[in-house]
C-alpha cells in the first residue's frame, strides 16, 4: 500500500469514528488534504508578564484579595511572599482552597519569596535556616508552586562575613537536594545591596559550582545597577538559568551607591536601559517570567486596583516593545 493511500484510509477510519456521522465527498477530500499537513504549533512567546506581590505589599491585602487584584487587572502569573501565603493558612485557609481559588481565577504562582537564612555560616543557625525553608517549600507545592527565591539572608551586612564562594556553592546545593525532595526549586537571587552575592558573577559562580542540574539564578533590573555588574555579561548567563526575571525601573540621577530599594518605578518610568537587558536575556523558543518588583511608598498611596492595572499596562507595553 502506497503513503498516499495509508495517509487516506487514517484519514476516513477517523471520520468514520463519529457515530451517527455521515462522510461526504467534501469531508473525505478536506480529511486527506489535513493528512498530508503538519500541526501547526503556537510558537512560546518570549516574555509572559508576572506581578511580584512586594507592589501591593504596602495595601495589606491579604493572600486572596491580592490574588483577585490582580486576576482583575489581567495578570496571570504572579510572585507571592511565603509570609502572606502562611498567614492565610494560620487564619483557616487550606492549601486545597487555595487551588481552587487559583484555578478559578485563572492565577498561576510563578514562584515565591522567601527569607530561610540558608547561606549562614553559623552550623546550628543555618541549620534551623534549612529547616524553615524545607516546610515553606512543602507549603508552596501544595498550592502548585515550584520555585522559589534563595537570597542571601543574614549575610547582607557590609561589616560581616564575606563568605567563601566555594562554601556557598556547597549550601547552595544542599538547599537544590531540598528541592528534590519537595518539589520546589530553589532560584539563587542577585542582591545588589549585599555584602554576598551582590554581582552576577559571585550568582553564576555559585550556581555552576553547586553541580546540581537544577540551579538556577534569579536576577533583577534594579539589583544589577545596584551591585555594579556589567549587562555586557548577561549573554553569558545561558538559556537554562534564568527562568523569573524581576523588572522595575530607576529615577534619573540616582548613583547606585545611594540609591534603594523604595525608589525602584514602573518599567519606562526611569532611565534603566531596559530593552538592551531583554535582548540580552531573550531566548528563541523559551518563555521567560518578567515579574515586576516594586516597593514604591508613591504606589502604595494609591488604589491597589489603579496599581495593579498600571501595572499591567507598563509591562504590557514594555514587552511588546521587545
Amino acid at each position: 500500500m502506497s503513503e498516499s493511500s495509508m495517509n487516506r484510509r487514517r484519514a476516513l477510519t477517523a471520520l468514520g469514528a463519529l457515530s451517527g456521522v455521515a462522510i461526504t465527498p467534501s469531508m473525505a477530500s478536506a480529511a486527506v488534504v489535513a493528512s498530508h499537513e503538519p500541526a501547526i504549533l503556537k510558537a512560546a512567546p518570549a516574555f509572559v508578564p508576572c506581578l511580584n506581590m512586594s507592589t501591593l505589599r504596602g495595601h495589606k491585602l491579604g493572600f486572596v484579595k491580592e490574588l483577585e487584584t490582580v486576576s482583575k487587572a489581567g495578570f496571570r502569573s504572579v510572585e507571592i511572599w511565603v509570609d502572606t501565603l502562611q498567614n492565610y493558612l494560620k487564619g483557616g485557609g487550606t492549601a486545597a482552597e487555595a487551588r481552587r481559588i487559583l484555578g478559578d481565577l485563572g492565577i498561576k504562582i510563578e514562584n515565591a519569596i522567601g527569607f530561610a537564612p540558608w547561606i549562614i555560616s553559623d552550623d546550628a543557625a543555618r541549620a534551623k535556616g534549612l529547616d524553615q525553608l524545607k516546610r515553606e517549600m512543602e507549603q508552596l507545592a501544595e498550592v502548585g508552586c515550584r520555585r522559589t527565591a534563595a537570597p542571601a539572608v543574614g549575610a547582607t551586612d557590609p561589616k560581616g562575613e564575606k563568605l567563601d564562594l566555594r562554601k556557598v556553592a556547597e549550601r547552595y546545593r544542599a538547599i537544590l537536594e531540598l528541592g528534590d525532595q519537595t518539589g520546589v526549586v530553589p532560584h539563587l537571587e542577585l542582591w545588589g545591596f549585599s555584602h554576598n552575592l551582590n554581582r552576577l558573577s559571585d550568582v553564576m559562580y555559585v550556581a555552576i559550582e553547586s553541580g546540581h542540574p537544577k540551579a538556577r539564578v534569579l536576577l533583577d533590573v534594579y539589583h544589577l545597577y545596584k551591585g555594579g555588574s556589567s549587562l555586557d555579561s548577561l549573554p553569558l548567563v545561558g538559556p537554562a538559568a534564568i527562568e523569573v526575571f524581576h523588572v522595575n525601573d530607576y529615577p534619573a540621577n540616582m548613583p547606585r551607591e545611594t540609591i534603594v530599594d523604595a525608589d525602584r518605578v514602573y518599567p519606562g518610568d526611569g532611565v534603566a536601559p531596559i530593552q538592551d537587558i531583554l535582548r540580552k536575556i531573550k531566548t528563541d523558543g523559551k518563555t521567560i517570567v518578567l515579574s515586576l518588583e516594586v516597593f514604591n511608598k508613591g504606589y502604595y498611596a494609591q488604589d491597589a486596583a489603579v496599581v495593579a492595572k498600571t501595572s499591567f499596562e507598563k509591562m504590557k507595553k514594555m514587552i511588546g516593545a521587545v
